[in-house]
C-alpha cells in the first residue's frame, strides 16, 4: 500500500480513471486504451540547446482510444477466462489495422521557475498544473506494427533512461537517477553483459564508439584490434564535450536529513477525489481499496485509512467504513 507521496497515484490507479487535461488537478480495462498517467508522464527531463539554453520538461502521452476500465468483478472473472486479455487485444488491434495511437504533448519550465515554484517540480508524485504550464503539442505515437518473434522482440527488449542522446538529459529528479543507473544493471542481470548488441536493441543509426570490450554473448567483432584503454596513440574515440549537457546553477547546503513532510502530498489527491471524479468512480475506488485491504493487518488498515483521510474526509470515512475501522480513530491518526 502507498506511502503519503504515493497516494495521488494510487488513487487514478484504484479508481480506474484518467488524470484530467484541465488545470481542476492539474486501470485500464485495455492495454491499447491506456494513458501513461505513470513513470513517463511524472519524470521532467533536460532539454537544451547547442547554444547552452535548456528547459525542464515532461511528456505527456493521452490515448486516442479512449479511456475504458473492468469493475473489480469484470477483472477478476476475465483473470481467470483469459489471463491474457489485455496483450491479445493490443495484438488483434493491431492486426486488423485499428493501431492505437496517442497524443504526445510536453509541459516547458524555465529554469528560473523551478526554485520558486510552490512545490518541488521534479517530485515524481506531483501533476504539474496545466494551468501553469500549459500542454504544448508535440506529435504523435503509432503502434503499427506487432513483433514477428515475441521473444526475440519483446523478451529482449531492454529499455532505461539513461539511453539519452545529445539534447536531452536528466532532471534532478533522485528517482529517476536511480532508474537510470539501476535499469541498466537490472537488465545485465536478465540478459546478460552485452544485451545493447541484440538487433532490438542495438543502435540503429549511430556508430558505437566507445572501450566496452568482452563479456559473454559478444556478438560482433569486440572492436578488432583496436585500443580498449584511454588515452591512446593509435586513434581511439575520444570525449566528445560538445555533446555534454549545459551547466546549471546550484547553491545551498548538502547533507543527509529526513525528508519534510508536508500537506502537498494530500491536496492533489483530494481535489480529485471531489472535483474530478464522479460517483461511479469513487464507488469503484473505495470498493477496490477495501477488497485489497481488507486482508491486511488492522494496524495498517488504520494507517492507510488516516492516509486517505488526510487526502478528503469523506474518501477516509468511507474506507474505515468499509473495512469497520473506527472512523474516529482514524481521525485522530490523521490529525
Amino acid at each position: 500500500m502507498p506511502g503519503p507521496g504515493c497516494v495521488l497515484g494510487f488513487l487514478l490507479a484504484y479508481a480506474g480513471v484518467d488524470a484530467p487535461g484541465d488545470d481542476s488537478l492539474l486501470g485500464p480495462g485495455h492495454a491499447k486504451d491506456a494513458s501513461a498517467h505513470g513513470r513517463v508522464r511524472r519524470h521532467a527531463f533536460k532539454w537544451y540547446t547547442e547554444k547552452g539554453d535548456y528547459w525542464w520538461v515532461k511528456l505527456h502521452f493521452k490515448t486516442e482510444q479512449g479511456v475504458q476500465t473492468f469493475s473489480r468483478e469484470e477483472a477478476q472473472a476475465m483473470a481467470a477466462k483469459d489471463p491474457d486479455h489485455a496483450t491479445r487485444d493490443l495484438f488483434d488491434a493491431i492486426k486488423h489495422g485499428e493501431f492505437p495511437a496517442w497524443k504526445v504533448n510536453i509541459q516547458v519550465m524555465p529554469p528560473k521557475d523551478a526554485g520558486t515554484y510552490r512545490f518541488d517540480p521534479f517530485d515524481v508524485t506531483k501533476v504539474l498544473p496545466h494551468g501553469d504550464y500549459p500542454l504544448i503539442p508535440l506529435g504523435r505515437m503509432v503502434l503499427n506494427r506487432n513483433p514477428e518473434n515475441y521473444f526475440a522482440e519483446v523478451e529482449q527488449s531492454a529499455f532505461c533512461p539513461g539511453n539519452i542522446v545529445p539534447g536531452f538529459a536528466l532532471a534532478p529528479d533522485k528517482m529517476l537517477q536511480a532508474r537510470a543507473v539501476f535499469y541498466q544493471d537490472a537488465q545485465r542481470h536478465r540478459l546478460g553483459p552485452n544485451f545493447h548488441l541484440l538487433p532490438i536493441n542495438a543502435a540503429k543509426a549511430g556508430v558505437m564508439d566507445n572501450y566496452q570490450r568482452d563479456g559473454a554473448m559478444r556478438t560482433d567483432g569486440n572492436a578488432g584490434g583496436a585500443p580498449n584503454y584511454y588515452p591512446n596513440t593509435f586513434g581511439g574515440p575520444r570525449p566528445e564535450p560538445k555533446t555534454a549537457e549545459p551547466e546549471f546553477e546550484f547553491s545551498g547546503i548538502i547533507g543527509r536529513r529526513p525528508y519534510p513532510k508536508t500537506e502537498d502530498d494530500f491536496v492533489q489527491a483530494g481535489t480529485l477525489y471531489r472535483k474530478v471524479m464522479d460517483d461511479t468512480a469513487r464507488e469503484h475506488l473505495v470498493g477496490n481499496i477495501v477488497a485489497h485491504l481488507g486482508n491486511a493487518q488492522k494496524r495498517l488498515q488504520l494507517r492507510q485509512a488516516a492516509l486517505f483521510f488526510k487526502a478528503d474526509r469523506e474518501y477516509g470515512t468511507r474506507v474505515s467504513n468499509g473495512l469497520q475501522l473506527g472512523p474516529k480513530q482514524v481521525e485522530r491518526l490523521a490529525a
